[in-house]
């Protein structure tokens, strides 16, 4: 690994820890204007998700009835009962999403878009060190006073995540600050995610608070709308 991967690593709680688990269940809410555009809203607004660390699946519960949670991964997205009764399910999710940005989701698409973001984000910077993803430091900018220093990260085909090419800013002390992306699936443009208020679960450190904005040409930030919140309640390693 290079050093900054190493650094940033070890900030958010170490291999070594993170590697103790299996799975983070993470009680939270989440809104934004992208789910009135998509005539979602409401939709995530306060739920858990259940995610594997070691294997790409999530689940979101409760999702859209108390009865009723989601099954995600690479190759397959499903709504099922909490026994374990599909309702509704869907191979090759991705190639399901519309072209049009102003176009409606339905809730397996919901369902997808929710779990392969949920699932990097929180895997994030961990799985940076596992087979087949390459993570390259960038030059450091300087945003909000502060010197963050970059990683161009590619991630491998297996799997399901915004786009293969993310840029990830750390500070000073290795905390994740800022993560650039285009979400294909939105077909609406680059997006500049902010991480903050970060506090220390089971030993990792992790932001409670996530908001996401357009990224204009060069890198510039429009914050007059938030695309996209996310607010933790409580995080769950075990």
């Amino acid at each position: 690994m290079s050093d900054l991967l190493t650094t940033v690593i070890e900030a958010h709680g170490g291999l070594d820890r993170y590697n103790r688990f299996s799975s983070a269940t993470v009680h939270h809410r989440v809104g934004g204007s992208l789910w009135k555009l998509k005539g979602r809203e409401g939709i995530l607004s306060h739920l858990a998700v259940r995610l594997d660390l070691h294997q790409q699946h999530a689940s979101h519960y409760p999702f859209t009835a108390s009865h009723l949670r989601t099954s995600f991964t690479a190759q397959r997205v499903a709504v099922e009962t909490v026994t374990g009764e599909v309702t509704a399910e869907r191979a090759d999710p991705r190639a399901s999403f519309p072209s049009d940005v102003r176009a409606p989701w339905d809730d397996l698409q919901v369902a997808y878009f929710a779990g392969e973001a949920m699932w990097t984000y929180l895997t994030s910077p961990f799985t940076f060190a596992s087979p087949g993803f390459e993570a390259v430091e960038l030059s450091p900018v300087t945003e909000e006073g502060e010197t963050w220093r970059r990683l161009k990260v590619t991630f491998p085909d297996r799997i399901a995540t915004h786009c293969p090419e993310q840029i990830f800013y750390f500070d000073s002390n290795g905390l994740l600050r800022r993560h650039d992306y285009t979400p294909e699936v939105i077909n609406a443009g680059p997006a500049a995610h902010y991480p903050s208020e970060y506090k220390e679960f089971d030993g990792i450190m992790i932001p409670t608070r996530r908001r996401v904005y357009r990224r204009g040409e060069g890198g510039t930030v429009s914050r007059d709308v938030e695309l996209v919140t996310i607010d933790v309640e409580s995080v769950l390693f075990v």
